[in-house]
């Protein structure tokens, strides 16, 4: 039984409109008995420092509520937490951001409602948890749900410059600017170690590359299916690796991706490992992390899957209906 939750609220979350629901989370809280204390964060790192105090404060429950970077910032403290010896307070999710897709793959409800009564409930299971090495962090940033190296990035970055124009709309002209520019694909090297699969337990791929995404979630960008067969649980990282694709292929995948049918593709390439080392001697590589960005002109990256680290409060209902909907071919 949980008794103590430390609710990390990120006010900023969905343009601000998850400040605004701090009383109906503080009322349904309340209507569930669940003894509680919310904190508001008030900047960049503040949910990952408040985190990694819970456990010495006598929290045995952290949530994020938020969205995607509430989230990681959360999972990164924990894992802090973990690192000075100490053990980890389980992950609760609150999902009030705007994509929610770190909620999507790991079994966590939509609404607000019923994401209290999953914690009510208390239902948890281990949680694998994914880090990446390089770029502006040499000493390694966890993530929750995935990374993405290419197009994606460079279309977050864009939207990010729009400073009238916010959300979905934002994403679609950030979009629209990149398919202008067009980025040469970097020439790369990929390195798997540990797959899943019959044969020897590693694969190398050298190619130019214009996206990787590689994924303990299923989806990104609320919309984008990168791996929706990915499980967070299962000790590996789903690769979604396209090569160099023209304006037409890309317009092609973005479709694809939407309905998780890219593999299809004759340019996808997809995979499962524990390890992934990803080297562009000439530069160019834009990673981001759950929409962290990583690095804009790399040139080397590690990523690993860190195996059951957290535990992470779920609902079982939402995560048999998922399976339900990818067994129908709906997304």
């Amino acid at each position: 039984m949980h008794t103590n939750y430390k609710i990390i609220l990120n006010p900023t979350a969905a343009k601000g409109k998850a400040g605004e629901r701090a009383p109906e989370i503080e009322s349904l809280l309340a209507a569930k008995g669940i003894k509680h204390q919310v904190f508001m964060t008030k900047a960049v790192w503040h949910a990952a420092e408040l985190a990694r105090d819970a456990a010495g404060e006598g929290y045995d429950v952290v949530v994020a509520a938020g969205g995607d970077g509430t989230a990681n910032e959360v999972i990164n403290g924990l894992m802090l937490s973990m690192a000075r010896g100490e053990k980890a307070p389980t992950l609760g999710v609150l999902s009030v951001g705007r994509g929610n897709d770190f909620s999507y793959g790991a079994d966590v409800p939509n609404g607000l409602e019923a994401c209290v009564e999953a914690l009510r409930l208390g239902s948890e299971r281990p949680m694998d948890v994914g880090r990446v090495t390089g770029g502006f962090f040499p000493e390694g940033r966890y993530f929750g749900n995935g990374i993405g190296v290419g197009f994606d990035t460079i279309v977050g970055l864009e939207a990010a410059k729009m400073k009238h124009v916010h959300g979905f709309m934002a994403y679609v002209f950030g979009a629209l600017r990149t398919f202008v520019i067009y980025p040469k694909a970097p020439a790369i090297t990929l390195d798997l170690d540990g797959n899943a699969g019959p044969g020897p337990k590693g694969r190398h791929f050298e190619l130019q590359s214009h996206q990787i995404s590689i994924m303990n979630g299923k989806r990104m960008g609320g919309t984008f299916f990168m791996a929706p067969h990915a499980s967070n649980h299962d000790g590996l990282l789903d690769l979604c690796l396209a090569g160099c694709l023209t304006r037409r292929d890309m317009i092609a995948l973005i479709a694809g991706y939407t309905k998780g049918s890219q593999a299809s593709h004759p340019k996808i390439t997809l995979g499962r490992a524990t390890h992934f080392s990803i080297q562009a001697p000439g530069g160019g590589l834009v990673c981001h992390a759950d929409g962290e960005t990583i690095c804009i002109d790399g040139n080397s990256l590690v990523v690993e899957c860190l195996p059951s680290k957290l535990n992470i409060i779920h609902d079982e209902a939402t995560a048999a209906a998922t399976i339900a909907r990818w067994e129908e071919g709906k997304a």
